[in-house]
């Protein structure tokens, strides 16, 4: 009989952030399949005798292909293995959660989905930066800053764009959208590490924060928000 696959979001990196059934889940777990974003810390809720599989990708540079994950998590359940494939966020926000569950269907294993807070909605919350807000955001747009931001459509008035993984591209994304008409005084923030002892908020507008992301040495992971709600967030130390 084969085992099981779990596809667990695992929330923007505080473990207090886990859902009672990612928990649950990871407790029971033979092979834990991770993230580079999941938090470390969980390893206190796992069995002693629980495989730890670090696949963890960055910007350029990915260890393990997304194939080769596929096949450790069909290979580990047709051995008879509950296994957590555990990741930072959601599964579907950007996760690739989907892939894996094909992947999993296909070899006739079976596999759930344990969803996670979503760092596009946690983070700028955790940095007092409400994506909605009455009278200022009436929307939120959340896109992958991978490859940069080239939909001029983003740039409204009047919703929130949320970038994920985008420090890299911020420069590029502003620049898109100055292009495409958004004012240049529109607030715009960037939230490191958020959720952990290390959270920091960049503030600005959308002409300098990538000046004031470089003057401060902003890194991933980080969390992007350009909008009239950025002018909301909290000063560090708050």
């Amino acid at each position: 009989m084969p085992g099981k696959v779990w596809l667990v979001g695992a929330g923007p990196g505080d473990p207090e952030l886990l859902t009672v059934k990612a928990v649950r889940v990871l407790r029971s777990a033979d092979v834990v399949v991770a993230d580079r974003l999941a938090p470390r810390c969980v390893e206190t809720l796992l069995r002693r005798d629980v495989k730890l599989v670090d696949v963890g990708k960055r910007r350029g540079h990915h260890p393990v292909p997304q194939g080769e994950i596929n096949s450790l998590l069909v290979q580990h359940a047709l051995a008879g293995s509950e296994v957590v494939r555990l990741k930072g966020g959601d599964p579907y926000v950007f996760g690739r959660g989907h892939e894996e569950q094909q992947a999993c269907e296909a070899a006739g294993v079976p596999v759930e989905v344990v969803p996670g807070v979503s760092s596009a909605l946690a983070v700028p919350s955790l940095a007092g930066i409400p994506v909605t807000h009455r009278g200022l955001s009436r929307g939120v747009t959340v896109v992958t800053g991978h490859d940069g931001v080239d939909d001029p459509t983003l740039a409204s008035g009047d919703r929130t764009l949320v970038v994920l993984m985008g420090v890299s591209l911020l420069r590029k994304t502003c620049e898109t959208l100055l292009g495409a008409g958004l004012d240049p005084a529109t607030p715009a923030a960037v939230v490191e590490q958020g959720s952990l002892p290390g959270q920091r908020t960049t503030v600005g507008s959308v002409a300098d924060i990538a000046d004031l992301a470089a003057t401060r040495g902003v890194r991933a992971p980080a969390v992007v928000v350009i909008g009239a709600v950025a002018a909301l967030a909290r000063p560090d130390g708050a």
